[in-house]
């Protein structure tokens, strides 16, 4: 299997991204075991840069080491998901009253953009295109917040937040109710209306940790 799509990055790097998409997007599950053995000569490399791979993901909490398992995929718990939308609702809540300050025209255009072509996406019903849409809807938001420091941060959660997005928009009952969240959210920072953006957003986030851990505890 060809994961050379980067000549510039080391190979742990390369095998660490490939293995963190396969995660995150679900290929591999929660549970799932990482044979380095069986990675190795699926991948075509040596089992160091597999071994340091792991290491990195492990790190990420998206893998964990089980005595006399070894590797395998970290489950989607409760309480994982729950310190991550916690986080992201306080920062994400702020992102929202900074835009609605600050956004200009161009900016409040590029958010609506983006909700335009995150419905179209969801009308494909392509998951990963859905999720890709998602974020970039969100981060027009942040963006429109011009805060660095902010959006720095909202960055660092944003794999672990793919992998809880992902199993979201799998869950096709919550499609309607994401397009309405979505123009809610919008309308509110268009109207610079700093109380109704913030609650449409809590309620977005809140209806997102229900769905979620609706789908992991089936």
């Amino acid at each position: 299997m060809d994961i050379y799509n980067d000549e510039y990055l080391p190979l742990r790097d390369t095998v660490f991204l490939y293995l963190r998409k396969k995660i995150l997007t679900g290929e591999l599950k929660p549970g799932e075991r990482l044979l380095e053995i069986k990675l190795a000569e699926t991948l075509g490399v040596s089992r160091t840069p597999i071994r340091e791979a792991i290491r990195k993901l492990e790190l990420e909490g998206l893998v964990i080491i089980v005595p006399r398992r070894g590797a395998e995929v970290a489950n989607i718990t409760r309480k994982s998901l729950q310190d991550v939308l916690e986080v992201r609702s306080s920062l994400e809540i702020l992102a929202i009253e900074l835009a609605c300050d600050r956004a200009n025209d161009e900016a409040i255009s590029k958010i609506e953009e983006k909700l335009n072509a995150f419905n179209e996406a969801l009308d494909k019903a392509e998951y990963t295109e859905i999720c890709y849409a998602d974020e970039a809807y969100h981060d027009a938001i942040i963006e429109a917040a011009d805060n660095l420091r902010l959006a720095q941060l909202i960055s660092n959660l944003r794999e672990q937040m793919y992998r809880f997005r992902f199993e979201y928009v799998k869950d096709t009952q919550a499609h309607k109710i994401i397009r309405e969240e979505h123009k809610a959210i919008f309308d509110g920072i268009a109207g610079r209306n700093k109380a109704v953006a913030s609650a449409a957003m809590k309620e977005h986030i809140d209806h997102q940790e229900e769905s979620i851990l609706r789908v992991i505890e089936e």
